[in-house]
């Protein structure tokens, strides 16, 4: 008879590529460290570019260095926390390093975030300073009396920018909408007069493992925003972890920053593990297909972690004809399902090889992701356990139970990635972490070779006449429809069933179809109790800013409109 296999067997290392550790030995260093290593080791390599302005390794360390002492200078000591609300730009690099090599807790905040979601995160996080960018500075000055920051500190697109787009920048840069006007107010700063030529020195700051860098706020699918506590020891040992996973890439590779630094994937996976590795980085601060092709066809980027809705963008967009992709050798994709179509259609077009994984705020974030080479890929799969994280999948009811191998449950994850807590939050941590293992909220399971299957979010589960539907099942089948470019099931009320299933769709551009023709289409792919009974035809569909459908805000939109209805 064949024995059981077990979740703690750890099938999965089978699959680990030649070269990938079980275990990790970290070296105890912190990010700060990890940057003055990285220049010393390339020092005249190029760190950052951003709209073909380029700063060196040596050019990024003086840069943080710097700004951490005029941090400092404004009062800024070790556990004091200084909010980030910036896309991808140079000074949002500097900035979270300065706060870190000081002590700091850096507080990265979503710049499409509103006022009362800002003031929230803010206050919640008990930012001192901000640092801004100069179209939402007159906003954050209005804003500042409701909080605790003191000093606004603001920079512009146009602080880093080469010749001649410098001398032009100032006569477009207001119709474009790319630059704006600070009101003058008390303790406000332009970033350009900082750090100052003769900064002040720098504090002694002993770092450890255990200290709070950053506070990271998920919104996760329902309640208020709250606030991850990650270590030092999560960043450093998370980054050395993904890039032991990619053995085969050297310190020669150039990194894509398109994801949103202000995100934990783009964090990690888009700007630390460039840091880490000494690849220089092409800052991308709006990521739309047109700025993406761009950038991959003047600066051949060779690392590319993105998100679905970035390569579904890149895939429809008519630019993609006249672009080289060759430079391309990894792709990276994360943060939601990538449908297997695009994944095909990606890989066919570039010649890359695209590995999806997975993540989550509370595990900084990446947990899983499949083998990049000399390992089984595994389509629809988000990989296996990276080094040094275990997982189990228990019993959706009991949360404890370990459920057979194949069978859908709870994904619990345990690792050195995985965050202190919530912070000032000990009731929801407590329901997140027990044992030190981690409960995510999605439905998973896991093949007998090791391999994970995200089936759903527990919270977005479907219960039709009974029966447990995970909306990815359907949404699978409506994205092998060469007509469909988006699709998202919800589940509405039902007076029989409980629940019945509504689908959103986007079509491809020039593209038709009726309601009808699209559940026929799904007649023989789906059981009947998964079968949807109404279609919406959309132009777009909500999404957060790393192109994750919000399931919760159509959901909200349908509650209302049944309300209103009746």
């Amino acid at each position: 008879m064949a024995k059981q296999i077990k979740y703690e067997d750890k099938p999965w290392l089978t699959s680990y590529e030649k070269g990938v550790p079980e275990k990790i030995k970290y070296e105890e260093i912190c990010l700060p460290d990890i940057l003055e290593r990285s220049a010393d080791r390339f020092p005249n390599k190029m760190a950052l570019l951003f709209q073909g302005y380029k700063i060196t390794f040596r050019e990024l360390n003086d840069m943080v260095n710097r700004f951490a002492a005029s941090l400092h200078d404004f009062g800024i000591d070790k556990g004091d926390s200084v909010a980030i609300l910036l896309p991808n730009v140079i000074p949002c690099v500097v900035a979270y390093y300065a706060i870190l090599k000081i002590g700091g807790i850096a507080v990265m905040n979503n710049p499409l975030y509103s006022d009362r979601e800002l003031e929230y995160q803010f206050n919640d996080s008990d930012s001192k300073l901000l640092v801004t960018i100069d179209l939402l500075a007159n906003r954050m000055i209005d804003l500042r009396p409701k909080t605790k920051i003191k000093q606004i500190i603001y920079t512009s697109i146009g602080d880093y920018l080469p010749f001649p787009k410098n001398l032009l920048f100032p006569f477009v840069a207001k119709k474009k909408n790319l630059a704006a006007d600070v009101k003058p107010a008390e303790n406000v700063y332009p970033w350009k007069d900082l750090p100052a030529k003769n900064p002040p020195p720098l504090p002694e700051v002993e770092l450890s493992f255990d200290d709070i860098a950053m506070y990271q706020y998920t919104g996760g699918t329902t309640g208020i925003s709250k606030a991850v506590t990650i270590t030092h020891g999560n960043l450093s040992k998370q980054v050395q972890q993904v890039a032991a996973w990619f053995p085969t890439f050297d310190s020669n590779e150039v990194m894509l920053g398109a994801l949103p630094f202000f995100h934990a994937f783009g964090l990690t996976t888009a700007m630390n593990l460039a840091i880490f590795k000494g690849w220089g980085d092409i800052l991308v601060p709006k990521p739309q297909p047109d700025a993406l092709l761009e950038a991959i066809r003047k600066y051949k980027p060779s690392f590319t972690p993105l998100v679905p809705a970035m390569y579904m963008g890149i895939l429809n967009n008519p630019a993609i004809n006249k672009t080289d992709l060759t430079s391309i050798k990894g792709c990276f994709s994360g943060s939601a399902p990538l449908p297997l179509e695009i994944i095909r259609d990606f890989e066919n077009k570039t010649g890359a090889v695209i590995v999806e994984g997975f993540g989550l705020t509370e595990s900084s974030p990446v947990t899983h992701i499949n083998p990049f080479a000399g390992g089984k890929r595994k389509a629809g799969s988000i990989g296996v356990p990276i080094s040094d994280t275990q997982c189990r999948i228990v019993d959706v009811d009991d949360g404890e139970t370990d459920v057979l191998v194949g069978e859908s449950g709870e994904l619990l994850i345990k690792g050195p990635q995985i965050m202190k807590g919530y912070w000032n939050n000990p009731e929801e941590t407590a329901k997140t972490l027990t044992n030190d293992w981690l409960h995510t909220g999605d439905i998973a399971k896991m093949d007998k070779e090791g391999y994970f299957y995200i089936v759903d979010r527990k919270k977005d589960m479907i219960i039709s006449s009974g029966c447990n539907v995970y909306p990815r099942d359907i949404e699978e089948v409506f994205y092998e429809n060469s007509k469909i470019q988006e699709a998202c099931a919800i589940g509405t009320p039902h007076a029989t069933r409980g629940e019945s299933i509504k689908v959103f769709v986007v079509l491809k551009e020039g593209k038709t179809a009726t309601q009808e023709e699209l559940i026929e289409y799904c007649t023989d792919k789906l059981a009947k109790y998964k079968l949807p009974t109404e279609i919406e035809f959309r132009d777009d569909l909500p999404k957060t800013n790393v192109g994750k459908i919000l399931k919760k805000e159509l959901r909200a939109e349908e509650m209302a409109k049944r309300k209103k209805t009746g």
